[in-house]
């Protein structure tokens, strides 16, 4: 198997979606589904935007690039697109020519297309579940990447020192993933009391005393890892650690109930569940809990009325939190059972076995005061 195994079976998905729906064509704007159907390609020029800089257009026979004059020569030299079978289509970049170009292409036709388009279907939900099921190529990228970003955290964190600011330590570590061409995509970073005060903490320049915690989502060939985690200068305060176990313990019983073949609404209902065993019934209502992660940080927020059943190769991301803890690592959902992408590599860590399922998670890192 190859890339070209990969690319393959990414257009058989896509014109399967476009015979069911009788379109002509399906039009792929945003950098997610770029990144997906090109085996890891990149078409952006800003990291934080949604939408890419050139589109791809799949028909029922062929596939095209449309590009300005700017970005098409890269798309050819360092993306590989015309070696994977596509076919360019070059417009001046002071004309706007991409909605013609298509239409052309359409032969009046109708359009799928993952974002809104002038007389277009919108599919983006569509669209999402063909990446769901990652191909044999994707998962080796991501145990790579899920190695990798979970490596630089802990390295960033073990080199923390008392006092720093918090976006001192998150500059660190995106200097550490920029070793690797790695897109730091969110970062969240508190230190002391803004732990325990905010779900959502992004990074500050406040000095770090006792406790810090931070989270990350990375991306490389367009996937998207999701970690989170601590240390603590001095002994650990016992309450805290106790809080901090329970918290790994029912996202290990998320993960644990993330079967292929489940619907992503049972492996909440379970994990609700072991709030209400660890003694905190109504603390999953402050946070949203995670859910399906991959080429977006989160594909979808599972909640009550998720209608999506849990795939074999998805990857996912629980994030569940206690008041100034949280537990967060990416897994892949496979029939013998979830996969741990991102892991404690550097950290200690503590061993659970969840509904028969053996875990080693990461700790509270404990360092010298």
């Amino acid at each position: 198997m190859g890339l070209d195994d990969e690319i393959r079976e990414k257009e058989r998905r896509i014109r399967t979606l476009l015979q069911s729906r009788g379109l002509g064509g399906i039009l792929l704007k945003r950098q997610a589904n770029f990144s997906w159907m090109t085996g890891g390609g990149l078409n952006l020029v800003g990291i934080a935007t949604e939408v890419g800089a050139t589109s791809l257009l799949i028909t029922r026979k062929s596939k095209f690039v449309i590009s300005n004059n700017i970005e098409a020569p890269r798309m050819v030299e360092e993306e590989g697109l015309e070696a994977q079978g596509f076919k360019m289509l070059i417009f001046p970049w002071y004309e706007e020519r991409e909605v013609d170009i298509v239409r052309d292409l359409a032969r009046n036709e109708p359009l799928g297309c993952d974002l809104s388009f002038p007389d277009g279907v919108m599919l983006a939900e569509d669209i999402s579940r063909l990446r769901y099921s990652l191909t044999p190529e994707e998962i080796e990228r991501y145990r790579w990447l899920g190695e990798r970003v979970s490596l630089s955290l802990e390295r960033t964190l073990l080199d923390t020192k008392k006092g720093e600011k918090e976006s001192e330590v998150v500059g660190r570590l995106c200097r550490e993933l920029w070793k690797d061409r790695i897109d730091p995509v969110t970062l969240m970073a508190a230190a002391d009391n803004r732990v325990f005060d905010f779900r959502h903490p992004i990074p500050t320049e406040r000095s770090i005393v006792k406790y810090l915690m931070v989270s990350v989502n990375a991306r490389k060939w367009g996937l998207i890892v999701s970690l989170t985690r601590f240390l603590h200068f001095g002994k650990l305060p016992e309450e805290l650690k106790q809080k901090y176990l329970a918290n790994v313990f029912i996202d290990c019983a998320f993960m644990a109930a993330t079967r292929p073949g489940l619907p992503a609404g049972e492996a909440l209902r379970r994990g609700l569940d072991a709030y209400s065993e660890k003694g905190y019934p109504a603390e999953w209502m402050l946070h949203h809990q995670g859910g399906a992660i991959g080429y977006t940080g989160r594909d979808y927020r599972v909640n009550f009325s998720t209608p999506d059943t849990v795939q074999e190769n998805q990857a996912f991301t629980w994030n569940p939190s206690l008041k100034g803890t949280k537990s967060e690592d990416t897994i892949l959902a496979f029939s013998t059972g979830p996969e741990m992408i991102t892991r404690p590599v550097l950290y200690p860590t503590v061993a659970l076995s969840v509904d028969g399922i053996n875990f080693d998670r990461p700790h509270i890192l404990e360092m010298p005061e």
